[in-house]
């Protein structure tokens, strides 16, 4: 059985290389509206299960990793800006503060489903103003949840993270790496 990603990022791409080139990373559509009573830490996880059921509808011979990303500060999830403003309403929250990124995962064939979520503290410098605009002048924020990048130059902004890098990223690769493991163990089994 080889693997599918149901991920467009570049990113998710590229760390997935770490665990294996066999896989094959293809965009899914799906809803991605989040129930109003889920617990907030959790709303990646969910993602992450839509997103590969729904590849697993159009892939069923495969194995299928499905992922998300959420940035969360004051019980809120910041998505990707849909503009400087936006970015910048975002910046002015994390500046000086410790927030969350949460990456659900789901790993699925037609018969089997198993899900995570792997959560990182970051906490962000004390941004002046003048740094906010500087970083939100970029083209880097618009594309990525909580409107920053941590491999990028979303780097400058951030004082110290406590857990996983790559989580932030958004790919928690070491735990995906241990997870995929069980799971081909579970799913040889039959």
């Amino acid at each position: 059985m080889s693997i599918i990603l149901a991920s467009a990022s570049p990113r998710r791409r590229e760390l997935m290389k770490l665990i294996t080139d066999n896989f094959t990373a293809v965009a899914v559509d799906a809803d991605e509206t989040i129930p109003e009573n889920i617990d907030i830490l959790k709303a990646s996880e969910y993602l992450a299960k839509i997103k590969a059921k729904s590849a697993v509808e159009k892939f069923p011979k495969n194995i299928i990793i499905g992922c998300d990303t959420t940035v969360i500060c004051d019980n809120r999830i910041l998505g990707k800006p849909k503009d400087k403003n936006e970015c910048r309403e975002f910046m002015k929250m994390l500046s000086g503060r410790t927030h969350q990124v949460a990456t659900g995962c789901c790993i699925m064939n037609k018969n089997v489903m198993s899900s995570f979520t792997v959560i990182t503290d970051v906490i962000f410098r004390q941004l002046s103003d003048a740094e906010i605009e500087t970083y939100i002048s970029t083209d880097e924020p618009y594309d990525k949840a909580g409107g920053y990048g941590i491999q990028g130059k979303g780097s400058l902004l951030i004082e110290k993270i406590n857990g996983d890098y790559f989580n932030v990223v958004g790919l928690p690769v070491s735990k995906l790496n241990q997870e995929l493991n069980a799971f081909y163990k579970y799913i040889l089994k039959f």
